[in-house]
């Protein structure tokens, strides 16, 4: 029997252990110190969060255009991926702003906005479950990325400044080791999409 399939969940949590170890071991920087690992973590949560999303939205317009089955309990597994991303992102970032700024600073136009969107992002994705309309899941898959993505468009950047500090560093073993960790995170992203593909009604065989 093939664990992997049978076993998205333990591989999620697996490759959720693997990054709690690995992230505590990046490469510190002069101004944070080690506790820019904090930073690092948080940006590949919200960002395989986001993946997950875009990724909900482009395959409901696909299932939506398609008509297809299994389109449609795709775009349902990743909002629901998403969803979990981003909720536990919070934390996250509210551990890193404690820990690299010494408080909170929840007022933050950008993790105001990430707040709600989390609030509204659970009410939906549970009304969803409840009506289990696939038409309606990907339709509202879709619409919330709209949403969520013009919404981040016009918030002001406070504690966020483009362009991105890690990128735009010029330290390279910053930057290799981010882009690990964001594959790493996207993995986890993509054990938890398939437990919810596994947890679905099985209208068609993937």
């Amino acid at each position: 029997m093939n664990t992997f399939k049978t076993h998205p969940f333990l591989w999620f949590l697996l490759t959720v252990g693997l990054i709690s170890g690995i992230a505590f071991l990046g490469p510190e920087v002069k101004e944070l110190g080690s506790n820019v690992r904090l930073v690092y973590l948080h940006g590949a949560w919200v960002l395989a969060a986001e993946i997950a999303f875009v990724g909900a939205g482009i395959l409901g317009l696909l299932a939506l255009l398609l008509r297809h089955p299994v389109l449609h309990r795709w775009s349902a597994a990743l909002g629901r991926t998403g969803l979990v991303f981003w909720i536990t992102y919070l934390p996250l970032s509210m551990w890193a702003m404690q820990a690299n700024w010494n408080g909170l600073f929840l007022s933050e136009p950008r993790f105001r906005l990430a707040l709600i969107f989390a609030v509204v992002g659970l009410l939906l994705q549970l009304g969803l479950w409840i009506i289990s309309v696939d038409s309606f899941t990907s339709l509202a898959n879709i619409l919330f990325i709209v949403l969520l993505r013009y919404s981040f468009s016009q918030a002001s950047n406070i504690m966020h400044p483009p362009p991105s500090p890690i990128f735009s560093s010029g330290m390279w073993q910053v930057i290799a080791f981010y882009l690990g960790l964001n594959t790493l995170v996207i993995i986890a992203a993509y054990f938890l999409t398939r437990f919810w593909l596994q947890a679905a009604p099985l209208k068609e065989k993937l």
